[in-house]
């Protein structure tokens, strides 16, 4: 078990690492020089100041009238985004990690509050699976890749739960949340969890030319 550990902790978290670095330039940069290649007029027309304000809008709740019109979606979607992000920077078991190895620390979430955050993503991972059942105009774009992303997303918040808790063989959770965090990690660039670097480009590029080409909103 302790070779096991070492290695999801040593050369694995490496490669993890090499396959998100790698694999995330690998999809953004092709994207680019086609863009140029195939779309340049799209560039041609991108404006800091509109891309700003598209981007603005998008990133507060209740900004946009689509985020106004679903209120239950809107929230679920700014809590569960900003817990899946901030829980893992701000746990402490993972900054003494840090400490340890790179000697770098932070600012904590006292333990009480990162577990709510936890189950907050979980139920929301729940809440979303059960959306995509439940809406017929969302069950038609919903594909068994979705579940499996949905999976992969609440896997480390679910594992790493049960190792903060102990109520399952401590060493053998500790080896699954590392791993299902690599995993995730691993498959950010490669299924549709890349959204989270494609948002601010697609942001950019809509709110410049509806800003600056057609002079209307685009929230």
């Amino acid at each position: 078990m302790q070779g096991i550990y070492e290695f999801v902790r040593g050369p694995l978290l490496w490669l993890t690492f090499i396959v998100f670095i790698g694999g995330s330039l690998y999809k953004l940069i092709p994207m680019y020089y086609l863009l140029k290649k195939k779309e340049a007029f799209v560039l041609s027309y991108m404006s800091l100041k509109y891309s700003l304000r598209s981007i603005l809008h998008w990133i507060i709740p209740f900004a946009s009238a689509n985020m106004r019109q679903r209120p239950i979606m809107t929230v679920m979607s700014f809590v569960f985004h900003i817990c899946l992000l901030v829980t893992p920077i701000l746990l402490l078991s993972h900054i003494v990690l840090w400490d340890e190895s790179w000697n770098l620390s932070w600012w904590a979430l006292p333990d009480w509050i990162a577990d709510i955050m936890t189950l907050v993503v979980i139920g929301a991972c729940v809440f979303f699976a059960f959306r995509r059942q439940i809406l017929p105009e969302v069950k038609y774009v919903t594909s068994a890749a979705d579940y499996v992303i949905l999976a992969v997303t609440a896997a480390p918040f679910i594992t790493g739960f049960l190792a903060y808790h102990q109520w399952i063989e401590y060493r053998t959770m500790l080896i699954l949340h590392i791993l299902s965090g690599e995993i995730m990690l691993m498959a950010i660039p490669f299924t549709r969890l890349v959204h989270m670097f494609y948002f601010w480009f697609t942001r950019a590029y809509t709110g410049s030319e509806f800003g600056g080409v057609r002079h209307a909103r685009d929230w």
